[in-house]
């Protein structure tokens, strides 16, 4: 990215901060800092969801045993560690919301959205930033009252992340009313974060945009941000007021959702839902943009077909909004509604088809280097790729009639949704911890990761397509107890091992994320000769990113300047080294 200015070294001293620490590091307003305590805050709670999900393993593999985890248990749990029917309901409830809203939606949007989009656009911070630091800091009670549902009376709600009345409406079925009414607290808390965040990036990305960046300047990463903004703007709103009319039945008594006084189960499916689907691609456009970057920069070639990625990213959003209804063939609906959302849903995979074919093309017959980054990226592709495929057969209602509410649609969204999403948000903090904390992370501690997680990932989900044809449904306590699943149980097994060994393949990452944060190699400014904007700036950037305005002459995915032309080598050629980038 060709800018005009004076020389980037010389921004560090130019820019000088001199806010106390406390300014500066905890109540910030600047956009990087702000989007590093987002990045510890979800990295925290994805180890939380983490947990609970290795203790639903658990029970799911090793029926009836005894957990061998010293400490202290939930009041829900026996003494002797085994885990009861109700304290696991309430893991299932907790490790999706946990992973949903406050571990995969911080990480792609709070972590991304907040670090890269100013840098990237030649903009000094957000638009609004003190609405930018409050956006992290509801956060913090957010989290803290979900948290707070283990130890209430009753335990954490126990109605599934989807919270689906009646059950959640009149929680005393499970005994969590005062879990329940944290559950929705701490949502609606969430959603105002996400909406404050959603106003800033939309305004910054329309109004701070330096000179010559135009809209088909922008880096794929942005455009993904940017419509993701839109969809969580118009979407999470929906969440938020069904979720204070489900706070009303459950502590007021009103009946919204409650059958007996009149209320309608179905309306909080389809609320839910409306919000629900474009939340799937809330969760997983920023991680087709972050993929783009990684995969064009890998490649050492322009993104193929920029424009049609544009197009298809918009089309995936606006298609979004009407294929809510595929969740709910079961419910009982018209046979002929059920074909438009039947058909609508396919349709959304031509948009997604478009982005993998043109993923691929960028990389045929590219100069690709398996750095750490790019080796996540092609697995976002893979894994998004097979996560999409098994969807289309949940498109048909036919078939999801019988696939509905079984773990084919675990699988599905594992492989969407950590398969896709978790494998660009590892690639996209690679790629980025050099600008975000001025070091590298080993490349060798990274392919290791990389590897690891990737083998031991597919042990763990693929099974799952088989188990779910099986007819072993979700959110079920003790499989053993079903007669025509026992032949299934010795596949449990293998996959809650192969679950223990993915939560043990991420310690090589934290060593590599913490040791590399305060002992790594000090970076260059543009580690991976990339044509980014945020690569003209010093690593870590100073307060203000740039000294002065910067002028954009080129996109990310041209030749932006004569001696890039050296980064366009025959295949498996080295690199040049780094030169420093003229502003």
């Amino acid at each position: 990215m060709t800018t005009a200015g004076v020389a980037a070294e010389h921004l560090e001293h130019a820019l000088h901060d001199d806010r106390p620490f406390i300014r500066k590091y905890v109540f910030s307003t600047d956009h990087k800092i702000i989007g590093i305590q987002f990045l510890f805050l979800s990295l925290f709670f994805l180890l939380v969801g983490g947990v609970l999900a290795m203790v639903i393993r658990w029970q799911l593999g090793f029926p009836g045993k005894a957990m061998p985890l010293p400490g202290a248990w939930p009041s829900t749990m026996a003494p002797d560690g085994v885990v009861l029917p109700e304290f696991y309901t309430a893991l299932v409830t907790m490790h999706g919301t946990f992973m949903v809203f406050f571990a995969i939606m911080p990480l792609l949007v709070g972590v991304f959205a907040n670090y890269l989009i100013p840098l990237k656009i030649g903009a000094p911070d957000m638009a609004f930033p003190r609405l930018n630091m409050w956006s992290f800091w509801l956060m913090i009670p957010a989290g803290a009252l979900m948290v707070a549902g283990f130890f209430v009376e009753g335990g954490a709600a126990s109605s599934g992340w989807t919270g689906y009345a009646p059950l959640s409406a009149n929680p005393e079925y499970t005994g969590a009313t005062y879990g329940q009414q944290l559950w929705c607290l701490s949502l609606i808390v969430f959603a105002l974060s996400s909406l404050l965040g959603s106003v800033n990036y939309i305004t910054t990305v329309v109004n701070l945009r330096a000179p010559g960046m135009t809209w088909f300047r922008l880096p794929l990463s942005i455009w993904a941000l940017f419509i993701t903004a839109i969809l969580a703007l118009l979407a999470v709103p929906i969440l938020a007021g069904a979720l204070i009319m489900l706070l009303f039945d459950v502590v007021l008594h009103t009946n919204f959702f409650l059958p007996a006084g009149g209320g309608q189960p179905l309306m909080w499916q389809h609320l839910f839902w409306f919000f629900g689907h474009p939340e799937v691609y809330i969760l997983i456009l920023p991680a087709m943009g972050i993929a783009s970057d990684l995969i064009a920069n890998g490649s050492r070639k322009p993104i193929f077909g920029y424009h049609s990625m544009v197009y298809a990213i918009c089309g995936i959003a606006f298609l979004g909004w009407v294929v809510w209804g595929h969740h709910m063939f079961q419910s009982g609906m018209n046979p002929r509604l059920g074909t438009t959302f039947m058909v609508s849903t396919m349709f959304i995979a031509v948009p997604s088809a478009i982005k993998v074919f043109n993923w691929m093309g960028t990389m045929w017959r590219g100069n690709i280097h398996f750095t750490t980054p790019m080796l996540n990226g092609i697995a976002f592709v893979a894994m998004f790729t097979i996560g999409g495929l098994s969807g289309i057969f949940m498109a048909a209602t036919p078939a999801d009639m019988y696939i509905h509410d079984t773990y084919y649609i675990v699988a599905h969204i594992h492989y969407v949704l950590f398969g896709g999403s978790l494998f660009a948000i590892f690639g996209g903090i690679y790629f980025w911890f050099p600008k975000m904390f001025g070091k590298m992370m080993s490349e060798r501690l990274g392919k290791i990761h990389f590897a690891l997680t990737f083998v031991a990932y597919n042990l763990t989900f693929f099974p799952m397509h088989i188990l779910g044809i099986g007819g072993h449904m979700r959110r079920i306590y003790d499989p053993s107890q079903y007669e025509f699943l026992r032949p299934l149980q010795p596949m449990n097994e293998f996959i809650s091992l192969s679950a223990f060994a993915l939560f043990i393949s991420q310690l090589p990452f934290i060593w590599n994320f913490f040791h590399s944060l305060f002992w790594g190699k000090k970076a260059d400014i543009n580690p991976w000769h990339d044509n980014g904007l945020e690569w003209t700036a010093p690593s870590p950037p100073p307060h203000g990113n740039f000294e002065t305005t910067p002028t954009v002459y080129h996109g990310p995915y041209e030749f932006s300047r004569p001696d890039m032309e050296q980064d366009y080598l025959p295949q498996n050629q080295p690199l040049p080294a780094p030169q420093p980038v003229a502003h």
